[in-house]
């Protein structure tokens, strides 16, 4: 059994920012953080405030179970360092280990890497148990909520902070979005972070009643595996509407959590990399 002691979630439209400054420890940290990470820090307040963990360093009986995302990147910084890096209209890899990567501004890695909202999040909460980090589809956040259940067995900690983030309103996700096949579209893209404080509480408001994870491998050159995502809850949710990529199930649980009432939330996942999963959820 795994339960939900507290879930926050944050999603926001194209070109939106959350602010954390006032969750870090050290406020000149901010200059370091894309939106990805911002999102990240509010989402985990929220979750951790609605488990009621207290204000304090949640310490080593907490671990970190992230999913991350596509790697966000805008035109601007990309056009620069392609600019550098080419040779007429071909892109030359002598120029770009000579040239090209210098042309990137110095902070872009530091908003690019996707380990780093897990450094976000754990400097802010002082968490200090275990931490996994994952990428970059929704399939995966089954994994990453698997890896916690496993640590909260085996007794090496009392809680596990799971979530995920995504930022896949910027030039480079919706540019690989309108490639994969089928396409989809920058309007059904959304950016959001959603976190779930969850442990083995028998007395916990929402519990996981069932969970199934398969893979299947296949050649992606010759097959193509068309995601399919659905959802069973009464009523709807709003976030539904969008595709949150991988923080889609964390989004919903949080939404359903925060809606309050009684619920049975049902889904079921296939993604391009070959995962099918399916969960069931309820709320007393």
């Amino acid at each position: 059994m795994i339960a939900i002691d507290g879930a926050g979630a944050v999603v926001l439209a194209s070109g939106e920012r959350c602010d954390p400054t006032a969750l870090l420890p050290q406020a000149k940290t901010r200059k370091y953080m894309s939106a990805q990470d911002e999102m990240a820090v509010v989402a985990a307040a929220r979750a951790i405030a609605d488990a009621d963990l207290g204000s304090g360093p949640l310490g080593a009986r907490v671990g970190l179970y992230l999913m991350v995302g596509y790697i966000p990147f805008e035109y601007d910084d990309i056009a620069r360092v392609v600019e550098a890096s080419s040779e007429g209209s071909a892109f030359s890899l002598s120029r770009f280990t000579r040239q090209g990567w210098q042309r990137a501004r110095p902070l872009v890695a530091f908003r690019c890497l996707p380990n780093m909202p897990a450094f976000h999040v754990s400097a802010a909460f002082g968490i200090e148990g275990p931490c996994v980090v994952l990428y970059p589809g929704s399939g995966q956040f089954y994994l990453a909520l698997d890896a916690a259940l496993e640590a909260l067995e085996r007794g090496e900690i009392d809680r596990a902070l799971v979530g995920a983030v995504t930022h896949q309103r910027n030039f480079l996700v919706e540019h690989h979005f309108a490639r994969v096949d089928p396409p989809l579209a920058p309007e059904r893209l959304g950016n959001a972070a959603a976190f779930l404080v969850v442990s083995r509480s028998a007395d916990a408001q929402v519990t996981r009643l069932s969970s199934e994870v398969k893979y299947r491998a296949h050649d992606p050159r010759r097959e193509t595996v068309a995601p399919e995502e659905s959802w069973k809850i009464d009523p709807p949710l709003e976030t539904s509407r969008l595709d949150l990529g991988c923080a889609s199930l964390p989004v919903a649980l949080a939404s359903a959590v925060d809606r309050g009432g009684t619920f049975t939330l049902e889904h079921r996942v296939r993604t391009r990399d070959g995962i099918e999963a399916s969960s069931r959820w309820s709320a007393r």
